[in-house]
Parts: structure tokens; C-alpha cells; sequence
């Protein structure tokens, strides 16, 4: 039984930071591709940080500098370092892992920014 569930958000300033981390049970974290994705409320779902199993990392042009993945496989963790925060990085952050056609999302963590 794959869990994958998401804890750190919470309300931060602009220009803070927090770190959104992702606890996932019942896999070999290192084969999956690993992803965190947003939603912000009105909005459609968005891709913010790609950690493939097999290449670079990739981010969101509006996230890039700011944001940083990271995985931890043998504590079966991944991690979205956010910095300098801007009122529109707010949303529920969900992370995701993939392999081939099957995808495992976790029920998101809320992130609000602050003016």
C-alpha cells in the first residue's frame, strides 16, 4: 500500500521561507519520478519541481532559483526548500510520485503568503 503524505506548509511572510516535506511508504522511493505540483484556489494544477529518476531536475520558470527539490531515499522523504516567497507562491502543494502510468499523490499541504 503506497502512502504519500505532505506536512510543512503553513503561513509565512513575503521574502520567508518553509520547507515542505513528503513521507512516502510502501515503495523504493529511488525508482520513482518524484514531483511537487500547486493549486491555488480558481487556478489549474501546476507542475513546480520535477526530480526524475533518470535526468535533472526541473522547475517552474516562476519558481526557479527560489524552489529546490530533494529526496531523501532511504528515509523514504522529499523535500520542496522554498525561499524568498511571494504572495502568488500561495496554494496547496502536493507531492507526487510516478512510475510509468501509475502516479501516487498525497492530499496536499496548504501554503500562504503574506503581503
Amino acid at each position: 500500500q503506497v502512502k504519500v503524505v505532505e506536512s510543512g506548509g503553513g503561513l509565512v511572510q513575503a521574502g520567508g521561507s518553509l520547507r515542505l516535506s513528503c513521507a512516502a511508504s510502501g515503495v523504493f522511493l529511488s525508482i520513482y519520478d518524484l514531483a511537487w505540483y500547486r493549486q491555488a484556489l480558481g487556478k489549474q494544477r501546476e507542475l513546480v519541481a520535477l526530480a526524475p529518476r533518470r535526468g535533472s531536475t526541473d522547475y517552474a520558470d516562476s519558481v526557479k532559483g527560489r524552489f529546490t527539490i530533494s529526496s531523501d531515499n532511504g528515509k523514504g522523504m522529499v523535500y520542496l526548500q522554498m525561499n524568498s516567497l511571494k504572495p502568488e507562491d500561495t496554494a496547496v502543494y502536493y507531492c507526487v510520485l510516478r512510475i510509468r502510468v501509475d502516479e501516487y499523490w498525497g492530499q496536499g499541504t496548504q501554503v500562504t503568503v503574506s503581503s
